[in-house]
């Protein structure tokens, strides 16, 4: 599969290699996607790390893949590709692309640790909460062609305490000064476990507006303002 889909994308893209190939999601019954509580048999039938990591070893050796990546992982997920790697000397991953956001900052609790540890950034997606952050939904605004409007069941980070996590952090970046947007971007962009930081955008305007966002370093007093908001209400949207 891993083969058949590479071969494919190269032929797409018109290329003879990429620089990084990452795995889009766990090959085993695992908590991704805000799961909660580990309900998963460890012996339910998966397809072994090591299996999967060989077969990249290959595709690097033949020159088609530079690096390799994981994606919505765990922690055992991440030190297992890690010490398999190791072990066999096969490619170590180089990134971990999971979603991380002031509405989700669950990547802090294991995963963290082993981007820093084990030099395994995490590329962010979802930086902005899928816009809510912006602001732009407040008081249940659907702006023309906003995602919320196109796709209203999409409801991730529109639960009761994401809505009331939001609020609070729109009024801090109001308070300070800051576009919501880009003291959201700000944020993740800041934490030292974060290589890259996943943006997205339908206009020209939005695009501006998220790549003037890398240029803001978030003040002492905003931080601790965030920080409050963390503890009163963390994780709401996983």
């Amino acid at each position: 599969s891993i083969r058949t889909a590479l071969e494919q994308s190269l032929g797409r893209l018109r290329t003879d290699y990429v620089d990084l190939y990452q795995l889009h999601w766990p090959d085993r019954r695992t908590n991704y996607f805000g799961a909660l509580g580990y309900r998963h048999h460890p012996d339910a039938p998966m397809t072994p790390p090591d299996e999967t990591l060989k077969v990249l070893d290959n595709l690097v050796g033949a020159g088609k893949i530079r690096h390799i990546g994981l994606s919505n992982e765990t922690p055992w997920g991440v030190m297992r590709f890690l010490t398999l790697a190791d072990s066999e000397g096969w490619p170590r991953v180089v990134s971990v692309q999971n979603p991380y956001n002031l509405l989700n900052r669950s990547f802090e609790i294991g995963l963290a640790e082993c981007a820093l540890r084990e030099d395994c950034g995490l590329l962010a997606y979802a930086p902005q909460a899928a816009g809510a952050l912006s602001g732009k939904y407040s008081s249940n605004a659907r702006p023309a062609g906003a995602r919320m409007t196109l796709f209203p069941t999409y409801d991730r980070y529109f639960t009761p305490r994401g809505i009331a996590a939001t609020k609070r952090y729109v009024a801090i970046a109001n308070m300070h000064g800051l576009d919501p947007a880009q003291m959201a971007l700000a944020y993740v962009h800041s934490r030292p476990f974060t290589t890259a930081t996943i943006i997205g955008a339908t206009s020209l305007a939005q695009l501006e507006t998220d790549l003037s966002a890398f240029d803001l370093t978030l003040a002492d007093a905003v931080l601790a303002d965030i920080e409050a908001v963390h503890q009163d209400n963390p994780d709401p949207c996983p």
